[in-house]
């Protein structure tokens, strides 16, 4: 599927288990909207990058798996911090995405005309 939104050339970073700062439930509650109407509107970025703790929602037990999987499977790019899953003894437990370095998190933003960090 093609991918003809605004966001077609923007890179979104999750750097959190959630959005914003307020109640993790809040911030949970947030993000799952945001990814359920990114998807429901067709409105897809042209790749997510995931590191420090927003690394734990691509991890086995995370109550996005679903979401992700669904944006994945649109042919967006989820890119994971392999230095983050390691601090965080994830590595094996990655569910959905493709894991990189730094250097593929810093090429995509290169390539982006607005990275966007929630």
């Amino acid at each position: 599927m093609t991918n003809d939104s605004s966001l077609s050339n923007t890179v979104v970073l999750i750097t959190k288990e959630g959005m914003g700062t307020a109640d993790g439930s809040l911030q949970r509650k947030l993000l799952d909207t945001y990814l359920r109407l990114l998807i429901e509107n067709n409105s897809l970025p042209a790749v997510i990058c995931f590191y420090t703790e927003g690394v734990k929602l691509v991890a086995e037990g995370s109550a996005f798996l679903e979401r992700l999987s669904q944006i994945e499977k649109k042919g967006i790019r989820l890119i994971i911090c392999s230095t983050c899953l390691e601090f965080f003894d994830l590595s094996d437990k990655v569910q959905v995405g493709i894991v990189g370095g730094m250097a593929d998190i810093l090429d995509a933003q290169i390539k982006a005309n607005k990275v966007i960090t929630l």
